[in-house]
């Protein structure tokens, strides 16, 4: 399979995501040798109520558990938005080859945009992929923040704080 079905896939993940009211990340964790999917995760935070359940997180973790150890060499990640600092630290961890992103995170993304963990002393560098479909993936995070945004000024118009009227 070619980069592109597997970040696909990811965006697949990052859509059901959003159907739940999730932000719309998802995640793919792949075999490189073998072309197999050996995790997948999308984001479950706001569903799990946990600040450790991201996209790539759930991907680890199940990758782990189907390979049966911590370690994920010969392992690639596609993931649709770029990785936040925890993430970029289980990336690191799990020594996963190669990280495939997206759509870049100016406010929390530690790859390349505010800072860039892969290029730190650490004992682990994965090569880096960006921009991945980078048009889709943006699309779909764009969209659930205007859908989002909408849905609160509505929430808001028709239920004003105490004390307060609509105009």
């Amino acid at each position: 399979m070619e980069p592109e079905q597997y970040m696909s896939r990811a965006i697949a993940l990052a859509e059901q995501a959003a159907g739940m009211g999730e932000v719309p990340v998802g995640a793919v964790i792949v075999r490189r040798s073998t072309g197999e999917i050996v995790g997948e995760g999308y984001n479950r935070r706001e569903t799990d109520r946990h600040a450790l359940a991201h996209a790539e997180l759930m991907a680890i973790d199940a990758a782990c558990r189907k390979l049966g150890g911590w370690r994920l060499p010969d392992c690639a990640l596609y993931v649709t938005l770029e990785p936040c600092p925890m993430c970029s630290g289980a990336i690191i961890q799990a020594r996963i080859d190669e990280v495939w992103f997206g759509a870049s995170d100016p406010k929390s993304g530690a790859v390349c945009s505010v800072q860039q963990m892969f290029a730190l002393p650490y004992n682990y560098h994965p090569e880096v992929h960006a921009g991945l479909m980078q048009e889709e993936c943006s699309a779909l995070l764009s969209a659930f923040f205007r859908d989002l945004r909408i849905r609160r000024r509505e929430l808001c118009k028709n239920n004003p704080p105490d004390g307060l009227q609509n105009p």
